[in-house]
């Protein structure tokens, strides 16, 4: 059995280094293989940068996927090019967009095929569609275990590409909400699925963000600086446990550490 841990999306520098302090603990107490982690909004006021992204890998990070921030920093660009940085940014960006849309985490006695796909409801709707770009994906996929980040507001999206989806994927994870939801569960044909796996930040903040400055912009309508907020925080995430043999989810188990 292969342990797989999701980590939802990881709130600037305070969530950066909750993670550091929690992800190595968390990786021997669970016997975890392999993490992947959400990190379109490791730097602060949101995005990703090779700071960031080199924060999380040496944190024990082995793969880390986007969403709709995924080229808020011009500065990121570069890091879906580079061949030592396994950052991924979802598959339904036109093909000019910098990087791909799938990775690979190899641990030796198994190949985790790792797939970034954004939904269209409620976000960007000039994106292909998530339900046809997993079709087109999967067609040149010879892994066995595959897992899939669904960065999408809409919990029927998310819902629906995963039954579209099940049998077909190892597992899937829904983030870009920040609100960790209680349906962890494995779906008939054996795809383990969460509609969103939470964040890594600030508990006492509105996912993510200060609490006056989201007040503030949802009172005025106005334009607001949308600072992360500061204090305790919480990391949420869950753990797929896969058979490698037959890429099918035996185990769900979420996560949600917070001292």
């Amino acid at each position: 059995m292969i342990s797989v841990l999701c980590i939802g999306d990881v709130i600037g520098t305070v969530g950066m280094k909750y993670l550091h302090r929690h992800l190595p603990a968390l990786k021997k107490l669970k016997k975890i293989d392999a993490v992947i982690v959400n990190g379109e909004n490791s730097a602060d006021t949101n995005g990703i940068t090779p700071d960031s992204a080199n924060y999380l890998l040496n944190c024990g990070v082995d793969l880390i996927t986007t969403g709709n921030h995924s080229f808020q920093r011009k500065e990121s660009y570069p890091i879906y090019e580079s061949d030592n940085m396994p950052v991924i940014r979802p598959a339904n960006y036109p093909n000019k967009a910098p990087g791909i849309g799938s990775g690979l985490i190899d641990i030796g006695r198994a190949r985790i095929r790792v797939i970034n796909m954004m939904g269209t409801v409620s976000m960007n709707p000039v994106l292909d569609c998530p339900f046809a770009t997993s079709d087109a994906l999967l067609e040149g996929i010879e892994e066995k275990i595959i897992i899939m980040d669904m960065h999408a507001e809409a919990t029927a999206e998310k819902r629906a590409l995963a039954y579209y989806l099940d049998g077909r994927i190892s597992a899937m994870f829904g983030t870009h909400t920040h609100v960790q939801t209680a349906d962890e569960q494995i779906l008939p044909g054996g795809t383990g699925f969460i509609t969103d796996v939470g964040m890594t930040g600030p508990v006492h903040s509105v996912i993510g963000v200060s609490i006056e400055a989201a007040i503030e912009k949802m009172k005025t309508k106005m334009p607001v600086r949308l600072n992360y907020a500061e204090g305790k925080c919480m990391l949420n995430a869950v753990i797929f446990t896969i058979d490698e043999k037959s890429g099918r989810t035996t185990a769900v188990e979420r996560i949600n550490i917070s001292n």
